[in-house]
């Protein structure tokens, strides 16, 4: 019994300091993305504009992202505009991203929640849904400081381009 509850108490000895060195790696790679950003590239095959601001938030546990575009409605308000919350998930060892914008006011029954793999300088998220899976990968240029939004739209196994904008410092 002893010797049960030693092995065990070594085991999480050793986890804590594991545990700690990736959630300080995941910190420093979301770190490259706080800041205000000017987004510009095309999506959905139109030119866009937008301003987001990004920072840390709920004890260090999320990236929020605000996302507005410079582009107006006939109402005179923003043509878009998103909050994106970026967190890690510890015990799956993949991000999540929770996405809330302005286009169809669906809310939480569309599929807004995508799981992410790190690679690199990458996050590459997915978005499972019945209608088809969306693809949205975040890739930092460490020698530009830029990143790079690549979206896809999924269907019958099939990418299809939705978006391609690049993040630059303000």
């Amino acid at each position: 019994m002893r010797l049960a509850l030693s092995t065990l108490a070594l085991f999480f000895a050793f986890l804590h300091p594991i545990a700690a060195q990736n959630a300080e790696r995941q910190d420093a790679f979301l770190n490259q993305m706080t800041g205000h950003w000017v987004l510009t590239g095309q999506i959905a095959g139109r030119q866009t504009t937008h301003d987001v601001d990004a920072d840390w938030v709920l004890n260090r546990e999320y990236i929020r992202l605000h996302e507005v575009s410079r582009e107006k409605s006939p109402s005179g308000s923003p043509a878009y505009e998103a909050i994106v919350f970026i967190g890690w998930d510890a015990d799956a060892r993949e991000y999540t991203l929770l996405w809330l914008d302005t286009t169809s006011g669906a809310g939480l029954n569309s599929p807004v929640i995508g799981r992410g793999q790190f690679s690199g300088d990458r996050i590459a998220f997915l978005f499972k849904s019945r209608q088809g899976d969306f693809h949205t990968t975040f890739a930092y240029d460490k020698s530009s400081g830029t990143w790079k939004w690549i979206m896809d739209g999924e269907e019958n196994g099939k990418l299809s381009p939705f978006a391609r904008v690049t993040l630059t410092r303000k």
